[in-house]
């Protein structure tokens, strides 16, 4: 097959690392990828908002899947352009993908299919009056989300009432989110750990892959602000056997049926974003494809044809025994720019990439080619992943960070408790 993934970050590196795995893959492409992708698939310089040119370039070059990694190319509708061209694609419509894009018609998904999840409200910029007032009558703390997509980063946790209308007013009045919080929901802040499931499906069954825990807070401890995610480590020990039924049978089938029944069939990668709580299992948030940097240490510990199940899903007949859990372990660290989530220089020249560790992978996620040197081009920079074939996090811990320590660029930043909430349930 020949086939072109979507995206230029370090879930999409993740992805083409997985696929060149296959003995059914002829050539590769990555769209526009990225200098890590360089190096086992060919970069096609095209914009993915550029719909006819990804169009024409698939037609020209016979591609037999298209794989989109991002939700913005998911929700702008660019696998409705490509299934009307009679070409094969893994991910949702822009209808299925509003489950990421729209917190209230996820919410809405949520309760007319059981599925269990905080209590919320949401309010339109023109309630901005209403919503001031319902802030008087709940408890706290609270959480504000921005309805639309904010790069994972629309999500204000408020301790007080101070704080929340705060919140609202920059959301509402100073946009902090652009248009995206034009509409919010205020939801009942929910306690636990968190856990992250993808679900591959074809719209009617479903293949659930290791759970994994993502780290989104900024700092060590989960404190401060809300960032795309600073690391993230799998399987996670939290998520039993026993659980992992229920998200199976309590979320993740409910949802793929609602989305069927309302005329929403999701293809693709549904990622649910679970609370553990003291009273059970709530979901925090669905999105339309994989997670990041999730899928970084997901898809090492599956073995199997990770191709054959992708294109079995976009084909409309999942094949549910392509992939297993190896029983190894993951742990991805993330390198993220100073100053991030907030302002951050690009163009530093990273040094130490040359790192060789047969345990070690270095996925790009915001990087380019300047002359000859790679340089920060984002945010997360980099995602410096450790992957064991028995299980065993705190050495894949150990391994990350040794390894990161070998590389560096100017103000790189990272958190230093990655994986450490596994340990009370492995000890």
């Amino acid at each position: 097959m020949n086939v072109a993934i979507i995206g230029s970050g370090g879930r999409e590196h993740a992805i083409a690392l997985k696929i060149i795995e296959s003995k059914n893959l002829s050539l590769l492409y990555c769209i526009p990828g990225n200098p890590g992708t360089e190096l086992i698939a060919s970069n096609i310089s095209i914009n993915p908002s550029d719909h006819n040119a990804i169009i024409e370039f698939c037609r020209s070059n016979k591609i037999d899947l298209v794989v989109i990694g991002p939700e913005q190319p998911l929700v702008d509708g660019l696998a409705d352009r490509l299934r009307v061209e009679g070409i094969t694609v893994f991910g949702p419509s822009s209808n299925a993908a509003q489950i990421e894009s729209s917190k209230s018609f996820a919410k809405k998904i949520m309760n007319d299919a059981g599925v269990p999840t905080a209590q919320y409200k949401n309010f339109s910029s023109a309630q901005i009056n209403e919503a001031s007032e319902y802030l008087n009558g709940i408890n706290y703390p609270t959480v504000i989300k921005a309805d639309g997509l904010a790069a994972g980063k629309g999500v204000l946790i408020c301790n007080n009432i101070t704080e929340a209308e705060l919140a609202i007013r920059e959301i509402f009045e100073q946009k902090i989110f652009g248009t995206s919080g034009n509409e919010i929901i205020i939801e009942e802040f929910l306690e636990g750990e968190e856990a992250s499931v993808f679900a591959i499906t074809d719209g009617e069954n479903f293949v659930c892959l290791p759970a994994a825990q993502d780290h989104k807070r900024i700092g060590d401890g989960d404190t401060g602000k809300n960032t795309g995610g600073m690391g993230a480590y799998a399987p996670a020990p939290i998520v039993s056997k026993a659980l992992s039924d229920e998200i199976e049978n309590t979320i993740i089938a409910p949802v793929i049926r609602q989305m069927r029944k309302t005329g929403n069939k999701f293809v693709g990668c549904l990622y649910a974003g679970l609370m553990i709580t003291k009273s059970g299992l709530k979901v925090i948030e669905f999105n339309c494809r994989f997670g990041d940097p999730e899928t970084q240490v997901v898809l090492p510990v599956l073995e199997g044809d990770f191709l054959g199940l992708l294109y079995s899903a976009a084909s409309g007949n999942i094949n549910l025994n392509a992939v297993r859990y190896s029983g190894g372990c993951s742990v991805c660290v993330v390198a993220a720019s100073k100053g991030y989530p907030d302002e951050y220089d690009k163009g530093l020249i990273i040094e130490g990439l040359d790192y060789k560790d047969d345990q070690i992978i270095i996925y790009h996620a915001g990087t380019k080619m300047d002359l000859n040197n790679i340089v920060t081009n984002g945010g997360r920079v980099l995602g410096i992943t450790s992957v064991l074939k028995t299980f065993d996090l705190q050495l894949a811990k150990k391994k990350a960070y040794d390894a990161l320590n070998k590389i560096s660029f100017d103000g790189m930043y990272f958190r230093k408790d990655i994986s450490d909430k596994a340990l009370k349930y492995i000890q």
